[in-house]
């Protein structure tokens, strides 16, 4: 209590002061004299400018002489000290704000001064000087297992949480996190083990995904696979590593995905042990459990960005040219029927989702996939999201079955997620029937694969079509194939453009307009490259030339770096 007083003293009596680092660095120290916001608007007192920060995240204000720190509604939350800010909190020495890669340290014990906060962003970097001392991130702890599994239990026998309905969630967190406190502060805990981090994840377990939540939570993640309970691999960057974050069992595991599964209805169990289903983020999630899997439950999380990726992103990544966005950009507007191919983890989803925004604002638009994971922004789409069947095996709706009732919903254009089977069929009947500036994606590793891969997926429709009859669908059907590809580094970029030209006797002809030159890797381990013009003009490109459209016709005979 005294400590707390002489604290409280502190942040009266004097002026405050914010350290803001990114990554560890220290990008700058802005003085507290007046209520300021910070977020990622041009009009905050704070530009954090950063995909995973709010315009508007949070503000820090002064009442009755104590400074807070209250979050605005933003769509990652306000963290202080490992806690999700529910409501305002005030702000003590040392207290850490976090808002994505951010932290920022609250000073209380600056000296006074007058003057009105400037505005700061992130690009300012470069201009601050070298950075002063700052304390080194504290490594992960990982909890012992037994000292988690006391607090469970004891948690499991508290009286009052079992007489809080289940509907009441807000009643039933703060209940939670109440007693979980009190059992953690009445708990001898090693020496390295922090109260607070302790608290939470208790709390994650308890109510929430477990280990799984700093993961989902992490923007950096694309991927999360659990091989068992004590086994978890993350992918950033394309990149494969292991974590330090275990669950406390296989019981525990088995027991978060079903909390995965039951807001969606779907089960998982011995006569049913494997299910594809999806988090309320949108994020793809596998599970398969014991009989079939031997080491135990497995989960694989695809993630997907909150805030889609855009054109400008991915030129940003390198993973297309400004030029080669403009001509995909122009293909889609007239209407060309483009097919994205790629291995697994390409990124041929993200892809489809950035080409498909080139579509007008005013055709409407029928999205069909397995899960739904495409967020177009235009006004008028119509989302259909295929069904598995039951636990008794029945009421399935497949993809192809979609594709079929989407052709009497009067779509100007269909985006298919992916053709894995019969329905690339009905696809390519869509795209020779005036439903022409069609999308989908498909597994290959190169375009004349691709070729080969959506002749064999036609076939899995069931129709004895002759082989020729199939390859002249494909051919009058398709314009463009793009080809998109992941390298050793992580990097996924486009490798290939290339455009059907027709038949020539009874094979399908292709010509390539762009292709990747590989020029190795760089001393960190980068791919160096880029993607260079054939010479090969689409044939699209000349229409529109007929027709008196102004085309820059110097991308095809220069390199786009």
């Amino acid at each position: 209590m005294i400590i707390k007083a002489f604290l409280k003293a502190i942040t009266k009596n004097h002026m405050a002061e914010l350290q803001i680092l990114e990554n560890n660095s220290l990008v700058k120290t802005v003085k507290l004299t007046n209520d300021i916001v910070i977020g990622k608007s041009a009009d905050t007192h704070i530009q954090l400018d950063r995909r995973n920060i709010s315009r508007q995240h949070c503000k820090v204000y002064q009442q009755q002489g104590y400074w807070y720190v209250e979050d605005m509604g933003s769509r990652n939350g306000t963290w202080l000290n490992n806690y999700r800010l529910e409501k305002p909190q005030q702000l003590f020495e040392g207290h850490q704000i976090v808002l994505g890669d951010f932290h920022i340290i609250f000073k209380a014990n600056a000296p006074v001064v007058t003057a009105t906060p400037k505005k700061v962003t992130t690009k300012a970097v470069a201009a601050v000087n070298a950075p002063k001392a700052i304390t080194p991130k504290r490594p992960a702890v990982r909890i012992p297992i037994k000292l988690k599994q006391a607090i469970h239990a004891r948690l499991l026998e508290d009286k009052e949480l079992k007489t809080i309905a289940n509907d009441d969630d807000e009643a039933l967190r703060a209940k939670t996190l109440e007693v979980i406190s009190t059992l953690v502060n009445a708990t001898r805990l090693p020496a390295k083990v922090a109260p607070e981090e302790l608290i939470k994840i208790i709390m994650d377990e308890a109510l929430g995904l477990g280990p799984l939540e700093e993961f989902l939570e992490d923007e950096s993640v694309t991927e999360v696979m659990v091989n068992n309970w004590d086994t978890i691999y993350v992918e950033r960057a394309g990149k494969i590593t292991l974590s330090d974050s275990q669950f406390t069992d296989n019981v525990q595991l088995l027991n978060i995905i079903r909390r995965i599964l039951a807001p969606i209805g779907r089960r998982i169990d011995e006569s049913s042990p494997l299910v594809d289903a999806r988090l309320k983020d949108g994020s793809r999630v596998n599970a398969i459990i014991p009989p079939l899997a031997l080491n135990g439950p497995t989960v694989t999380i695809r993630k997907f960005a909150k805030d889609p990726f855009t054109v400008e992103d991915l030129i940003r990544f390198g993973s297309m040219t400004r030029e080669i966005a403009e001509l995909l950009k122009v293909a889609v507007k007239f209407r060309q029927n483009i097919l994205i191919s790629g291995g697994t983890g390409t990124g041929k989803t993200t892809l489809l989702n950035v080409i498909s925004s080139f579509i007008p604002n005013g055709e409407r638009i029928v999205t069909i996939e397995d899960a739904a994971e495409l967020r177009l922004s235009q006004e008028h789409v119509v989302r259909l999201e295929s069904r598995p069947a039951n636990i008794e095996g029945e009421g399935s709706i497949p993809i192809r079955r979609l594709v079929m009732n989407s052709l009497r919903m009067r779509p100007d254009r269909i985006v298919v997620g992916e053709c894995r089977g019969g329905e690339a069929l009905d696809m390519l009947q869509a795209m020779n029937t005036g439903h022409d500036g069609s999308l989908s994606t498909l597994h290959a590793n190169s375009p004349r694969d691709a070729l080969a891969r959506l002749e064999t997926l036609v076939l899995m429709a069931g129709m004895e079509l002759p082989a020729l009859s199939i390859r002249q669908q494909i051919a009058s059907a398709v314009n463009l194939f793009v080809q998109i590809s992941r390298f050793q580094d992580g990097t996924r970029c486009i490798t290939n453009i290339s455009e059907i030209t027709g038949m020539e006797g009874e094979v399908v002809s292709m010509a390539e307009i762009f292709t990747f030159i590989n020029e190795g890797f760089d001393s960190n381990g980068k791919i160096r490259g880029y993607l260079a013009p054939t010479g090969t003009v689409p044939k699209f490109i000349h229409k529109l030339r007929e027709a008196h459209i102004p085309v820059d016709m110097s991308l095809y005979t220069e390199k786009t770096r």
